[in-house]
């Protein structure tokens, strides 16, 4: 989606130290939208950027395309930098230096629930990281790092069925 990888260069930075070194937490986001346009149109008004996109079941992509929106040798604009969490990088701050992105096109609205393919496609990606970068020791919610903003992805995410996948 050249339009994606296009929107992320104005917001994001660099990690402070190569990815295979930084990279220790994946963050797992949904985007309280309906489409893949509304994340990347985030990403075009600098407000926010992630690694990865995964489509909504409405969306002609889905099932065949997982978007990459970020390079991975940058920190994408995911977190707040002042979250943290005592269990995550010893409570550090900053953390999209430390971690990899993925934004998952749901509502949350309690009845958009993620389709089969969309968990299998997020843990196919994560996967992929833990495969690749030998420190990733996290897999959280957006919520998890800051609960008192943000619920993302929400009540309907089916971690136990997604933590299955990833350690198959």
């Amino acid at each position: 989606h050249d339009i994606a990888w296009a929107a992320s260069g104005g917001c994001a930075s660099l990690r402070g130290a190569p990815p295979a070194e930084a990279v220790r937490v994946m963050v797992i986001h949904a985007t309280a939208g309906s489409s893949t346009a509304g994340a990347v149109s985030v990403m075009k008004q600098g407000r926010a950027s992630f690694h990865w996109i995964v489509p909504c079941k409405d969306e002609k992509e889905h099932g065949a395309y997982v978007w990459a929106t970020c390079a991975e040798r940058l920190a994408a604009w995911h977190v707040r930098r002042s979250c943290a969490h005592p269990d995550i990088c010893a409570g550090a701050t900053n953390l999209n230096r430390l971690s990899l992105g993925i934004e998952i096109v749901n509502r949350q609205d309690g009845s958009d629930f993620f389709s089969p393919w969309q968990i299998e496609a997020t843990a196919e990606i994560v996967r992929y990281a833990a495969g690749k970068y030998p420190n990733l020791a996290h897999v959280v919610s957006h919520a998890r790092l800051d609960p008192d903003r943000r619920t993302d992805p929400g009540h309907n995410f089916p971690w136990t069925e997604f933590k299955a996948m990833v350690l198959d």
